[in-house]
């Protein structure tokens, strides 16, 4: 099965790394173009083009203020994401339960040893 596009799934267009980052400045509050220029390091028309690709799929929107574009986060579209993701966190939280059972039996087995040599000097 062919991969969709960018731009018709927000699952593939948080896929990218710069956009992510971008989602992660706009949950701070809206802001303009130039920010994401200076605060990412990128040049205008790479931040333009994953604004675009970000707006297509709804995870944000734009307003014109004079002669500015002021993005700002959806977070909507990013809720099958999180749903998704919620059945892998039940998973990760009871392995990382069990890892804690595991290394608080070390710890008292460790402390266990060192009790046990200090009472045998």
């Amino acid at each position: 099965m062919a991969r969709a596009a960018t731009t018709t799934d927000a699952f593939n267009a948080v896929a990218e790394p710069r956009r992510r980052e971008i989602l992660d400045l706009l949950a701070q509050g809206e802001r303009p173009v130039n920010d994401f220029v200076h605060l990412l390091g990128l040049a205008q028309p790479q931040v333009s083009k994953h604004l675009r690709v970000l707006r297509e799929v709804d995870l944000v929107r734009v307003r014109e203020e004079g002669r500015q574009r002021v993005y700002r986060l959806n977070p909507a579209p990013l809720k099958p994401i999180y749903e998704w993701l919620a059945t892998y966190e039940q998973r990760w939280n009871e392995r990382f339960d069990l890892m804690d059972d595991v290394l608080t039996d070390l710890t008292d087995e460790l402390d266990t040893k060192e009790t046990s040599d200090a009472d045998d000097d």
